[in-house]
């Protein structure tokens, strides 16, 4: 694919935006080197290292890969779509990815058969959990997105209905997280886990029941979950951690909103799910 990047800062060269800019690795900047990959928008070709002046239009092409999933038809709700990436709503009871190769019945595959052939989920929700998807249209953006979500460039916002009334109106969860060697997918605050935290805030009481809103600085599998039964709040509908049961059998935690600055474009991104549950004010 072949996208136009418009240099903001004066000195920038091909090469850092590549390697310093975007942190990709060094065999991929080898090899976009090779083909030839940045140009100026109006066909001129550029040195590797030679600053650019600010406001310079340059002509990137990027790979645009192929992924293994089977292209599947089924809903699809796309919240955000660029050349780059895609946000997209996931229903409560819908899986993110197959479990195993060739395996159907998933997020990833209505993905496939609407935008293939490349896609890739750069996070994932739990097959309860309904919300957004941050998905990469190319195996470059999967890198950036990647490390951006490493390094916590990425804000996710949940909500999340559980009984009771909190102590505090807000605070932090700080609690690792790791295996419960009882229970093969369950996990559990254990001293010997990873780090892990989560903040949270009430925005609403009543009826003897508590909405929280959520943010992750880690992503740890379960974390939210986790988190709130070991604070005493188990989210209503996830019996795996405590929760009493809903009527619908689901339980209560959605992915809100996604904040980040879109690598490639340098805009400031703040994208909510339209869809929202109707346990949520």
């Amino acid at each position: 694919m072949e996208f136009t990047y418009v240099i903001e800062e004066e000195g920038l060269t091909a090469e850092a935006l590549l390697r310093d800019r975007w942190r990709l690795g060094r065999k991929t900047v080898h090899e976009l080197r090779m083909a030839d990959a940045v140009k100026l928008s109006d066909g001129g070709r550029i040195r590797w290292n030679e600053p650019l002046p600010a406001a310079t239009s340059l002509a990137i092409t990027l790979p645009e890969g192929v992924s293994g999933y089977i292209p599947e038809s089924g809903d699809l709700t796309v919240v955000h779509e660029d050349p780059h990436c895609l946000v997209v709503h996931k229903p409560a009871m819908l899986a993110v990815h197959p479990n195993e190769q060739g395996g159907t019945g998933t997020l990833m595959n209505r993905v496939i058969a609407h935008f293939g052939p490349y896609a890739e989920h750069v996070h994932r929700l739990d097959k309860g959990t309904s919300g957004l998807v941050l998905i990469a249209r190319h195996p470059v953006a999967k890198a950036v997105f990647d490390r951006m979500l490493e390094e916590k460039a990425i804000r996710r916002s949940y909500f999340a209905e559980t009984p009771g009334r909190f102590r505090t109106r807000s605070g932090i969860i700080s609690a690792p997280i790791g295996r419960d060697r009882h229970h093969a997918t369950r996990r559990r605050v254990s001293p010997s886990g990873q780090q892990a935290s989560t903040h949270y805030e009430v925005i609403r009481e009543d009826a003897g029941r508590t909405i929280v809103k959520l943010e992750l600085d880690t992503g740890r599998t379960h974390q939210i979950r986790v988190h709130l039964s070991y604070l005493g709040h188990p989210i209503i509908g996830d019996e795996l951690y405590g929760g009493r049961p809903s009527t619908d059998g689901r339980y209560r935690l959605h992915a809100g909103s996604l904040a980040f600055t879109h690598p490639f474009t340098g805009r400031s991104m703040a994208i909510e799910d339209p869809v929202r549950p109707e346990w949520l004010p």
